[in-house]
């Protein structure tokens, strides 16, 4: 009998495991475990603690937003471990220098003390709304967003800003993948474009890239059929 594959699905920047409901439903054939980061404060701590954890030793590995970076971070420590690997709605490069870095972290911080000051819910509602195609607004798939930033605390939000902030610039490691990949992301990505998913797609060209269309950057959750779709596929590729 052959032994199911194990997908890790790595959550962004405080998702839980909502954020893959419907892949891991649709992943029937697979053993799907999603981490907890816990209070881990950069992006190689979230990873090695991954690795800890999860204790089948090759892996398939899903990443979406921050945990595409955390999922290139694995490669990079355990290169051996990671069988395939599928980056979705996410980036590669650290944050930029001079002024662009410094309006990240000052808008970033300005969403910090939001959530202490007014609480999690609060922020949400003005932060998600640049999350999802602009139709998606005020919807139940919004408020199902919502609900998942509610179930973290500001010290958790803390803790993944400065992983952010802090982020590996990851081109050397997506440059030396030799593991079946997928790029996926939203057409009206506004956080994670399209045109980066072109530059990976670029450096990797035996890679899968897919566009799903009317969606925003949470794919999974605005258009959930299409990456259940494109994830069976790399999982049979």
């Amino acid at each position: 009998m052959t032994a199911r594959a194990t997908v890790v699905m790595l959550p962004g920047l405080l998702c839980d495991d909502a954020v893959w409901a419907a892949q891991k439903q649709a992943l029937t054939d697979a053993h799907c475990w999603i981490p907890d980061y816990g209070v881990a404060s950069s992006i190689p701590d979230m990873a090695r603690k991954v690795l800890t954890e999860v204790h089948t030793e090759r892996l398939r590995v899903v990443g979406h937003s921050m945990g595409g970076r955390i999922a290139l971070e694995m490669a990079r420590l355990a290169p051996a471990r990671i069988e395939r690997i599928a980056l979705l709605d996410t980036g590669y490069q650290a944050r930029a220098a001079g002024t662009p870095g410094e309006t990240e972290e000052r808008e970033r911080l300005a969403l910090l003390r939001l959530a202490r000051d007014r609480g999690m819910r609060e922020m949400g509602k003005r932060w998600a709304r640049g999350m999802v195609h602009p139709v998606l607004v005020d919807t139940p798939v919004f408020d199902n967003i919502i609900d998942m930033i509610e179930r973290k605390t500001p010290a958790v939000f803390e803790a993944q800003i400065q992983a952010l902030l802090t982020r590996p610039d990851a081109r050397p490691v997506l440059e030396a993948l030799r593991c079946p990949t997928l790029l996926l992301c939203g057409r009206h990505d506004a956080w994670s474009p399209l045109a980066r998913h072109q530059e990976m797609h670029a450096m990797l060209p035996a890679s899968e890239l897919v566009v799903v269309e009317d969606s925003g950057h949470m794919t999974t959750m605005e258009q959930p059929e299409a990456v259940s779709a494109a994830l069976r596929r790399w999982m049979g590729a």
